[in-house]
């Protein structure tokens, strides 16, 4: 588990981007939307006092009365709109205002006429003209936005609006700003989760590839698709790693080829002088049979059928017996003398034995044999695979050709450390002490007197040793008390 996950990072940062900024709408309302609102305020004022002036100038404002209807509903719809209560007094008892009740703009215009009233204000801003306050009211318990002032006909005016509904706006709109923000942060969460599940998604699976490929391991492929970027990443991994399985095959097969080129320039002539010695040996017995049981024919040693016919099958099965043998004899010669390529490739082990076993049913059968092979699962490994079938082929007609007792042959495949290990098991005699470091060797034949000959003609397991051996592979056989167990093992990365 990976300790900063990017999809652990993406939900951290949307989140904290969100947080920041609903915290900060909520600092800049709280803090800033009142100064905001006295400043939108101060314009509106001025605004409503150059109309004020120009209804003067235009003589629609005259001894604080309008004379022109639709310029005093003009006045009046402004100053609604901007919520501004106005007063203007002519200085002899008239008024013009936009409020029912006038007495308490009448007093507070008074008050500041007096300087009664600014001693409880904050004066926002003086001029010659007109000065704008922020006021408190102790009769309503408000706080209200002051203009006052004279006009250009020496008239004075006052105008009004309460802060109160700014303040209370300003707690509406912190409130829903966190209602809001709770959703949204919420509505983050979900879709950063799911936006970064399907983006981080592939990436893990690239991971995954990776430690695969990093193991030797090229089955796994990149499945996810996609036309973005990762998806090309993926089809590009995918490539690597048929090249990788490819040169990791040809490389294998040259190192393997590069060790035999050494050992072989070491061994190569006491192999032929040996090989050379041990084919006349063992070819002069079968020759000098045919030869006698021939002359016997040609001089008519017997008259009687059925004694011709027994002398003609000694020959054909002496002669069938060296053409198996040098069949055997040029199969190991190639294989000792390097004389045949190897090569590596990985290919399924389970599946090769169950063809061996195959193509083996009618012989267990005719021999009664009880065969045991229950690996299921695939095993790959790196070699030369018709070599391999070979060696399996090998074990398991030996296993057949000495089963004793029970008759069971059992064959069982793992893998441990990075190697897969092959074991043929056949219950019967174990083999001799004093015969079992020899089975390998070319032309050995185990004394008949200790119960079990390997090998037939000495030839059959010394093939399976010049194989591994060519492989630079372990190989070897386990006595136990019911029976005899051969094995190998390959590499599996």
């Amino acid at each position: 588990m990976m300790k900063h996950s990017i999809k652990r990072q993406m939900i951290t940062v949307f989140l904290g981007l969100l947080v920041s900024f609903v915290a900060a709408l909520f600092l800049i309302n709280l803090w800033l939307l009142e100064p905001y609102y006295i400043g939108n305020k101060k314009t509106q004022f001025i605004d409503m006092y150059g109309e004020l002036n120009q209804a003067i100038k235009d003589g629609i404002l005259k001894d604080g009365m309008l004379t022109d209807e639709e310029a005093a509903g003009h006045l009046a719809f402004h100053a609604e709109k901007n919520n501004i209560s106005f007063l203007v007094a002519d200085g002899r008892g008239g008024y013009l205002t936009n409020v029912h009740d006038k007495e308490q703009l009448k007093n507070q215009l008074l008050g500041y006429l007096l300087n009664q009233a600014q001693k409880d204000s904050k004066i926002l801003e003086d001029t010659e003209e007109y000065q704008i306050n922020q006021s408190w009211n102790p009769w309503n318990q408000t706080e209200y936005i002051e203009m006052w002032g004279e006009l250009e006909d020496q008239s004075q005016f006052l105008l009004r609006s309460p802060l109160e509904g700014i303040k209370e706006s300003a707690k509406i709109s912190n409130r829903f700003l966190l209602s809001i923000g709770s959703i949204l942060i919420l509505l983050t969460v979900v879709s950063a989760w799911y936006f970064s599940k399907r983006l981080t998604t592939p990436i893990l699976e690239l991971a995954a590839l990776s430690d695969q490929m990093a193991d030797l391991d090229f089955n796994a492929k990149y499945k996810s698709g996609g036309s973005n970027e990762i998806g090309e990443l993926g089809a590009n991994f995918n490539r690597m790693s048929e090249k990788l399985e490819s040169t990791i095959s040809e490389l294998k097969s040259v190192n393997n080829r590069l060790k035999e080129d050494i050992e072989q320039k070491e061994q190569l002539e006491k192999m032929r002088n040996e090989f050379l010695g041990n084919v006349s040996h063992e070819l002069k017995t079968p020759i000098a049979l045919i030869q006698g049981y021939a002359e016997g024919l040609k001089e008519g040693i017997s008259d009687d059928a059925q004694s011709r016919e027994f002398y003609c099958d000694v020959i054909m099965d002496e002669a069938a017996k060296m053409n198996q043998m040098v069949k055997n004899l040029l199969a190991l010669n190639q294989l000792e003398f390097g004389d045949e390529d190897i090569v590596f490739e990985r290919f399924d082990l389970t599946a090769l034995i169950n063809g061996v076993l195959q193509s083996m049913e009618i012989l267990s059968e005719q021999e009664g044999i009880h065969v045991i092979f229950r690996q299921e699962e695939s095993v790959y490994v790196w070699a030369d695979e018709l070599k391999v079938e070979q060696v399996v082929r090998n074990y398991v007609s030996n296993a057949f050709h000495h089963a004793g007792m029970e008759k069971v042959v059992e064959i069982k495949l793992r893998t441990v450390d990075g190697k897969a290990r092959l074991t043929v098991f056949n219950t019967g005699a174990p083999i001799a002490k004093e015969d079992i470091e020899h089975i390998w060797e070319k032309f050995y034949k185990a004394d008949k007197a200790h119960s079990r000959e390997y090998g037939g003609n000495g030839i059959g397991l010394s093939i399976v040793k010049a194989i591994m051996e060519s492989f630079h592979q372990k190989y070897g056989v386990n006595n136990y008390d019911n029976g005899v167990e051969f094995w190998f093992e390959l590499d599996v990365q």
